[in-house]
């Protein structure tokens, strides 16, 4: 790989870092990327998630004020995440992805439509069963399939928890960035990943994750809700022509 290419990879992480600590769509910068660099499909898709692990790192460093005091909350909700990512890593090397890529465009739009709606003045906490089993399913569709996946698991977040957006986010980027480092261990073993494009993607990530949270905090009132929403129902509408008409 020349130099040419490792700055444009650093360039299309550091890009694809931001907008996925802001709204949850890096594959749709760094997938792209990938291909347009030469990877095949498969080789993109895994490699892109081994870097994304970066991300997870960069928001985490980005995100402290966000997270004070959600410590052990997260060491609650942070197995789940896990878990979830390995199923769904272990379920996209034994199976075949159609019937996730004809559900994804209904999850993200339901998902989207949910962020819109007000906020109900309190959610449902950690401990209750129906919260856990959507963050399991949502982490394990993540290490799966991937795309918008940080929407549904805002999604998820803001219907469990009372918390403002930039919060809420914040505790996204970290549980999601778990479901991805698990995932990725299982396809730096057991995946095609493209090791020469990994690293300079990965620096990108943890440099856009760095800068990302500090966007976010900066969106007014429920603006960040809005834009993730936005985004999500047009990933949705090109996931669903994809995988309905294509």
């Amino acid at each position: 790989m020349i130099a040419g290419d490792v700055l444009g990879l650093i360039g299309a992480g550091l890009a694809a870092g931001v907008v996925s600590t802001v709204v949850s769509l890096a594959s749709i910068v760094s997938y792209p990327a990938l291909l347009a660099f030469g990877l095949p499909p498969l080789t993109a898709n895994v490699t892109n998630t081994v870097a994304l692990v970066f991300t997870g790192v960069g928001a985490a460093a980005g995100s402290r004020p966000e997270l004070a005091g959600e410590g052990r909350r997260m060491l609650r909700l942070g197995p789940i995440a896990a878990l979830g990512g390995a199923t769904g890593a272990l379920l996209l090397l034994v199976t075949p992805a159609r019937t996730f890529e004809l559900i994804a465009p209904w999850l993200i739009a339901m998902a989207s439509l949910l962020l819109v709606r007000p906020p109900s003045g309190g959610g449902r906490g950690e401990h209750g069963t129906p919260g856990r089993i959507a963050l399991f399913a949502v982490t394990c569709y993540t290490g799966y399939f991937g795309a918008a996946g940080g929407i549904l698991l805002f999604a998820v977040l803001t219907a469990m928890f009372d918390h403002p957006a930039a919060k809420l986010n914040a505790m996204k980027n970290v549980l999601s960035g778990l479901a991805n480092a698990v995932a990725a261990v299982g396809f730096a073993l057991f995946g095609p990943v493209d090791w020469s494009a990994a690293p300079p993607l990965a620096a990108g990530f943890l440099l856009g994750g760095w800068v990302g949270p500090k966007i976010a905090r900066r969106l007014p009132g429920h603006s960040l809700r809005y834009l993730a929403a936005a985004c999500g129902l047009a990933v949705a509408i090109k996931l669903g022509w994809d995988s309905y008409a294509g």
